[in-house]
């Protein structure tokens, strides 16, 4: 039986904070319920889910790339990258992986495939979607404790309304992108 893993990443659109990707390699013979999009998920069901992927699921990992990359690279570029890095610390090499998107990583010879809406599609991919999702949320609420003028816990680095008025208030921190607008505008 070939080992398939799905690959998705969280945080490509918030205005702070790394993004995340995970890879993941499901159990054939352990079904996990509520496999899919992390966004189609309360969060006490992205939470059960989470856990449950965790205890059942051959191998997780995740991976992220940081605010400076995102900035020096793109945010195409970096979340690629960040998805590279969870695949390479797989313990085992799966025979094919499914990345969600349109775009692959590049690594060496590797089986992949892009698969446009691909946590709707395959649980593999759903997984590595709530997983990246739970690891980036935990991220911010840590990212919150160190910059509490921000109130990241609530948006979690996205453009929304408050988060915009905090940084025009505040100023733009260490962990925003400086590349994304509107941050680009106020450093002007």
């Amino acid at each position: 039986m070939s080992v398939i893993c799905g690959v998705d990443e969280a945080g490509r659109g918030p205005l702070a904070g790394p993004v995340f990707a995970a890879a993941v390699i499901l159990d054939p013979n352990k079904s996990i319920q509520g496999l899919k999009d992390s966004k189609k998920l309360s969060p006490s069901q992205l939470a059960s889910v989470y856990v449950d992927i965790m205890q059942y699921a051959t191998e997780v990992s995740y991976a992220t790339a940081s605010v400076s990359e995102i900035d020096d690279i793109n945010i195409l570029q970096a979340s690629l990258l960040a998805m590279k890095r969870a695949i390479l610390k797989l313990s085992n090499t799966p025979d094919h992986v499914l990345i969600d998107g349109q775009y692959c990583p590049k690594i060496g010879h590797m089986s992949m495939r892009a698969v446009i809406k691909g946590d709707s599609k395959h649980q593999q991919i759903s997984a590595a979607s709530i997983i990246a999702k739970v690891e980036r949320d935990k991220h911010m609420m840590e990212l919150d404790r160190q910059f509490p003028l921000y109130n990241f816990k609530q948006h979690k680095g996205y453009p929304t309304k408050e988060h915009i008025r905090l940084i025009r208030e505040h100023g733009v921190s260490d962990v925003h992108r400086k590349t994304f607008k509107p941050v680009s505008d106020l450093l002007i």
